[in-house]
């Protein structure tokens, strides 16, 4: 048997935005659309439905205004202003259009179930507080996706959350107090390797951040105050 061929570099580039109240325009108003409205929404975008016809989720999120609904055909000057399109109808003759229409404006657009007509893609992403992890096979395998999805979600445990969230607290003062980048590294990996972490991930939050503090005063060479009494 031939060995099987390397595997060609992923055309798509990793990255994530910030889509907070910025204005996206979904074409299709089934499941599809539904899933991906709801992800956007989450992030802050404001998002608005172009389809003739909604499925129950969708009109239950118009009518608790989380979402917008232009109830009629796509037509290209619905592109009009978006930051970002998605096509998510079960007419690919309606996708290509959209797809077209966005790539003529220069918007960013993801074409449901085609990778190829897309400028981009949404990733299946673990959500853990702040901590995203964002899977993607560059559409050639929702299958294994999912596969690795599972996989993820069970690498990683709702203390990362917690975990983050603590870092995010002593991120600017020790960018303060550890002005050489070398040693703030050096730093972060200790806290991320040591007790702290565990304790953080255990949910000992006040132990995690008085560990914290005292590690940062150490690293900066400053001493702590002695308490009295």
């Amino acid at each position: 048997m031939a060995p099987m061929a390397a595997a060609s570099r992923p055309p798509f580039f990793p990255v994530f935005l910030d889509l907070r109240d910025k204005f996206v325009v979904i074409v299709g108003g089934g499941d599809v659309a539904a899933r991906k409205s709801q992800a956007l929404a989450r992030c802050g975008a404001r998002v608005t439905i172009v389809a003739p016809a909604l499925c129950a989720e969708l009109a239950a999120r118009v009518r608790g205004d989380a979402i917008r609904h232009r109830e009629k055909r796509f037509e290209e000057e619905d592109v009009a202003g978006a930051e970002m399109v998605i096509a998510a109808t079960d007419d690919a003759a309606v996708n290509a259009a959209v797809g077209n229409a966005a790539r003529a404006a220069g918007i960013p657009v993801n074409v449901a179930d085609d990778p190829a007509s897309s400028t981009f893609l949404m990733a299946s992403v673990v959500e853990r507080g702040p901590v995203q992890v964002a899977i993607s096979t560059s559409g050639t395998s929702p299958a294994l996706v999912r596969k690795l999805r599972a996989r993820v979600e069970g690498a990683v445990p709702e203390g990362y959350a917690r975990l983050a969230a603590l870092a995010g607290r002593f991120r600017a003062a020790s960018i303060r107090r550890l002005a050489d980048p070398d040693a703030r590294k050096r730093f972060w990996e200790r806290v991320m390797e040591g007790p702290i972490a565990a304790m953080a991930l255990e949910g000992r939050d006040d132990e995690a951040r008085t560990a914290l503090e005292r590690a940062l005063d150490e690293a900066a060479g400053e001493p702590r105050p002695m308490r009295k009494g």
